[in-house]
């Protein structure tokens, strides 16, 4: 959410923010309901005070017995009085007209965000890892023959129609101690709080979070009216919605394993094979809560959570910062994490880590109380993926598949698999 005073105060800037992003100027539109609004809450105003006098004089003229006065001032209360009321409520469209504008306008972008109009323009900012050298053609994560059995897209489709898959035995149990091992490294090392959220929200949830309501088509919704997590991300950030937080208090760093759904919306032929873009998948989420001036080094500190997870996994990744143009709606700066792919010969994103300043925390009224005293002041807010647990089984099977159908698995990975280090081609781990 954007705060109109900061648009009264510099339009320009907001306007020429907006173009980074290949947006029109949107500050005149702005003003001049905002200007509309207040002239509506100021007539208001004017017409109750003069319905106040009007009616502290009613009893003076009852009392003196001026009939005709007394009369005459009592229509002009009710007039008054109707005035106002039709004023306030015009001025209360107006209000909700202006709030639902800035409510569907992006995140202005962070002035080191390179500009750009696509993924083509994203900037790397770090590479680990060198993807392997196989010698024999390696196959995506579905084809390999320790994987194929127990990875049934068959009887998904049969369940639940496409885009979905059905992970069984060992396959399954892989994709657990990912999660496991992500969560554990969260809590233990990275000092995140381990939460369990719901996955069905409320629309004020999913509106503090900025996917309401230009984003609606991208998510489940119940019939009762619910709406399925696209991320946790929705749920750990609105832990504080209307909170005024003690600044002693912040930061907060918050992780989370869930189940999250999309709709996929746009995506039609886009990465149908295998389970690389499901309408259900699971993802360790890390948000953090913080004071304004500590939110640009939590970012850099909450990158640095997931690749480490990625190097103890031994998954050769890229790193790069997006460009304006490819940048997601709430953010102000966002870093993808791009995991290598043998089997598709490329980069995947397995992870983006973002801030969003405090565009969200508008939106849902989420402050803290300065130490030395003053007004509250809005928190910032950041999301990321630590990891996406499904596109991490990907990366995990295709980079340590053998030429013998075989998978090598991640020596981290033994603890959380009874110590066995191998998917053997015959799909049990050993």
């Amino acid at each position: 959410m954007h705060d109109i005073r900061a648009i009264r105060d510099h339009p320009e800037a907001f306007d020429a923010a907006l173009a980074r992003r290949g947006e029109a100027p949107l500050s005149a539109d702005l003003l001049a309901l905002d200007e509309a609004r207040r002239a509506k809450i100021s007539a208001a105003e004017t017409a109750q005070a003069e319905q106040n006098k009007a009616s502290k004089q009613v009893g003076a003229a009852k009392a003196s017995g001026d009939e005709a006065e007394f009369e005459r001032l009592r229509r002009l209360v009710g007039e008054k009085k109707a005035e106002v009321a039709e004023m306030q409520a015009e001025a209360k469209a107006l209000d909700a007209k202006l709030t639902d504008q800035l409510a569907r306008i992006a995140n202005l972008p962070a002035s080191d965000v390179p500009d750009g109009a696509d993924e083509d323009d994203n900037v790397e900012v770090n590479r680990w890892g060198n993807p392997r050298n196989f010698d024999f053609d390696p196959k995506e994560h579905f084809e390999i023959g320790g994987v194929a059995a127990s990875m049934d897209f068959e009887i998904a489709a049969k369940i639940s129609g496409s885009r979905f898959v059905v992970l069984k035995g060992a396959v399954a149990r892989i994709h657990r101690a990912l999660a496991q091992f992500m969560i554990d490294t969260h809590v233990d090392e990275n000092g995140l709080t381990e939460m369990q959220t719901p996955v069905l929200v409320r629309d004020e949830a999913m509106y503090g979070t900025d996917k309401l309501p230009k984003f609606g088509e991208d998510s489940y919704q119940t019939t009762n009216g619910w709406w399925l997590v696209p991320t946790s991300e929705v749920s750990l950030t609105y832990t504080v919605a209307d909170d005024i937080l003690d600044e002693a208090a912040l930061p907060i760093r918050m992780t989370a394993h869930t189940l999250c759904f999309r709709s996929e919306a746009g995506s039609a032929g886009k990465d149908t094979a295998g389970m690389l873009r499901q309408h259900q998948f699971e993802k360790v989420e890390m948000v953090s809560i913080t004071h304004p001036d500590e939110s640009e080094a939590e970012q850099k500190r909450m990158l640095r959570c997931a690749e480490d997870l990625l190097e103890r996994l031994e998954i050769p990744f890229r790193t790069v910062v997006l460009c304006t143009g490819d940048m997601g709606f709430g953010a102000r700066r966002t870093y993808d994490i791009e995991a290598w792919l043998p089997g598709q010969n490329t980069y995947r994103e397995i992870s983006s880590v973002s801030t969003t300043g405090d565009f969200q925390a508008r939106r849902m009224n989420a402050r803290f109380r300065p130490s030395e005293g003053g007004k509250p002041q809005f928190v910032h807010t950041l999301n990321g993926s630590g990891l996406a647990v499904g596109r991490c089984l990907i990366a995990v099977l295709e980079n340590g598949q053998q030429a013998d159908g075989s998978v090598a698995l991640p020596a981290v990975l033994a603890p959380y698999l009874g110590g066995r280090t191998v998917l053997s081609a015959d799909g049990a781990l050993s």
